[in-house]
């Protein structure tokens, strides 16, 4: 019984002993095969680094607004008798654009200027009295108020009835019609606006690091979505004395020339503002950088002691950044080979191929695409 139990106990451990010494060999064989092998080869993509003309700007989104621009409307109430303008039509400053009803102002002012008379035809016979006294002076003081008071009066309706004439302020365009005949008007009711739009402001913000190097009378240049690839030239003609405490920007504005009244008032519009001269840097694409909190690095395409093409690691020191673009002031030189994606599984001196059919963008004003 003992001698079987012995022997059942031999054949088991030969058993696991076959099977646990086949796996030692089998792993061993691969990991031999995988050192034969060599490490992989990644695909990456690469580009040459160049030198470019680099041009330090501002840029800002600015809100468009006339040079003049107001909403006519009426300053006291009455009913319309008469509208002498069309929706859009272009002015001159004084033109009456809306009459309101004036009869029972003409009538009152008819009767005052009666009064008035009578009151000058007064102060007039007591002055003479008042000379062979004949009357007090008093008397005369008297005709003399009554007169003015009259007059004044006379004015003051006269005055009524002018701002019965609805005028136009300043030369510019009309916009759509608000107001119809026999309609009636309560003050300040909305007629037109009216848009001076041959010359106009944009209105924007810039941090406040930028006063140092924005001015007045600098040029800016001006883009619109509605208009795209075209540019609109004007200059800076006023810059906010005071900085917003909340956001620490300040308010700047600039005149633009619109002759054809392309831009509009309420359009928005992108102002780049060119500062300082133009410079040359070495650029990379950004996707080229791995960022790090131990240093910003790049991968190069090099070759080995044996001629393989490996990755090199630096170290790279950036600066500004540009559309897809981005300054690199130290670590590479024009007409290094640089890793521009696949740099994510590679490690300093693995061996790498190259193909270039699809390549990062390096734009340096990228614009959106429905592609």
């Amino acid at each position: 019984m003992i001698l079987r139990m012995f022997l059942m106990l031999v054949l088991v451990g030969a058993l696991f002993g076959g099977v646990f010494g086949y796996r030692i060999h089998e792993g061993m064989q691969m990991m031999a095969h995988m050192k034969a092998m060599g490490a992989p080869v990644e695909t990456v993509s690469t580009a040459k680094a160049a030198a470019q003309t680099w041009q330090k700007k501002f840029e800002a989104v600015g809100s468009l607004r006339a040079s003049e621009g107001v909403e006519v409307a009426s300053e006291v109430p009455g009913i319309v008798t008469a509208v002498n303008f069309k929706s859009g039509q272009s002015v001159k400053a004084g033109a009456v654009l809306v009459q309101l009803r004036t009869d029972d102002d003409i009538a009152k002012l008819n009767a005052l200027k009666a009064a008035a008379k009578l009151a000058a035809i007064n102060y007039a016979r007591d002055k003479r009295q008042y000379k062979i006294q004949a009357v007090s002076r008093a008397t005369v003081d008297t005709d003399k108020a009554t007169l003015e008071s009259d007059e004044a009066q006379v004015r003051a309706e006269e005055a009524v009835i002018a701002e019965k004439s609805i005028t136009a302020p300043f030369d510019g365009y009309l916009g759509i019609r608000q107001v119809d005949l026999g309609q009636y008007l309560s003050p300040g009711a909305a007629v037109a606006t009216l848009q001076a739009v041959d010359v106009m402001y944009v209105d924007f913000f810039l941090p406040q690091q930028a006063l140092s190097a924005v001015k007045v009378g600098q040029a800016v240049t001006l883009k619109n979505d509605t208009w795209p690839g075209r540019k609109f030239t004007g200059t800076i003609t006023a810059i906010n004395p005071k900085v917003d405490a909340a956001t620490r920007n300040v308010q700047i504005r600039a005149r633009v020339a619109n002759a054809d009244h392309a831009l509009l008032p309420g359009m928005y519009a992108t102002v780049d503002i060119d500062v300082g001269k133009p410079a040359s840097f070495i650029t990379l694409p950004q996707t080229a950088i791995t960022y790090n909190p131990y240093g910003n690095t790049v991968y190069l395409a090099a070759k080995d002691k044996d001629g393989k093409l490996v990755a090199r690691q630096v170290f790279v020191t950036t600066g500004e950044t540009r559309g897809d673009q981005v300054q690199v002031l130290s670590g590479v030189k024009a007409g290094d080979e640089v890793v521009t994606s696949g740099q994510i599984k590679l490690r300093n001196g693995a061996r790498i191929k190259i193909n270039n059919k699809i390549t990062p963008t390096d734009d340096a004003h990228p614009t959106p695409s429905e592609q």
